[in-house]
């Protein structure tokens, strides 16, 4: 190759650790384009079940224990059609429902892995960033440098959403422990301030806008798709030659 050459394209070590971080990145995308969609499904869901909840406590009027029996099911506080969809059953003589207890405990950890996944990501980005700027040298990739900088960007943004969705998990976890949802102490609330309904609808909100966020997620890092492709193609395209 002459020198003129030499300084055009890059050197075969580098385009084949281009290569490589363009094949399994892609790959590891994919997934990343796909599982905040599960994910945002889910809070979905379990928004909904704190909205049936609030909607039933705003408005039913509070009746005393209805039976002496432990495990009989209250029937002020479950929702109608909850129990068979969340498998959320307040019962007498009993504290916080598990599938509660559950519910909160689920978000807890997706908030820990999105926080965990929000830093190494932005820390990832920020070496990548470097890296794209080295590219700069190399005029054969320079038609380029704009789609990998977009892919960098989109990444960057989405590990800024992670970390965003973690905090109002977290968030949403403080006003629920705001509720004490035995149900002595939920009649108890509901015969005077009725303070339970409001945290409910605002925690639910918050994982409503949580989910919004997993979309604008996976909605970036799917955009890169097509920019991988084009990227590694002229790699490989270079290697060959």
């Amino acid at each position: 190759m002459a020198e003129d050459e030499a300084q055009v394209s890059p050197p075969d070590s580098l385009l084949q650790l281009i290569d490589n971080l363009a094949r399994f990145h892609r790959e590891h995308e994919e997934y990343y384009a796909q599982a905040p969609l599960r994910q945002a499904g889910d809070l979905q869901a379990r928004s909904r079940a704190l909205k049936a909840l609030a909607d039933r406590w705003s408005l039913i009027g509070v009746g005393e224990q209805a039976s002496e029996i432990a495990f009989a099911g209250t029937e002020d506080l479950n929702a109608p059609g909850l129990v068979a969809e969340s498998g959320i059953l307040f019962m007498e003589g009993e504290g916080e429902p598990a599938e509660l207890q559950r519910l909160k405990r689920e978000i807890g950890l997706l908030a820990h892995d999105l926080e965990q996944t929000g830093v190494w990501l932005a820390e990832a980005m920020e070496q990548a960033w470097e890296m794209a700027g080295g590219l700069a040298a190399y005029p054969a990739l320079a038609d380029l440098l704009g789609e990998r900088h977009r892919i960098i960007a989109d990444d960057w943004q989405s590990a800024g959403l992670q970390t965003l969705i973690a905090r109002l998990l977290r968030r949403a976890l403080d006003l629920l422990a705001r509720v004490d949802f035995a149900p002595a102490a939920l009649r108890a609330d509901l015969r005077g301030e009725r303070t339970a309904p409001t945290y409910l609808y605002s925690a639910s909100e918050l994982l409503d806008r949580a989910a919004d966020l997993m979309l604008e997620s996976a909605t970036l890092v799917h955009d890169n798709e097509r920019r991988w492709r084009v990227f590694r193609a002229r790699v490989r395209e270079l290697r060959s030659a």
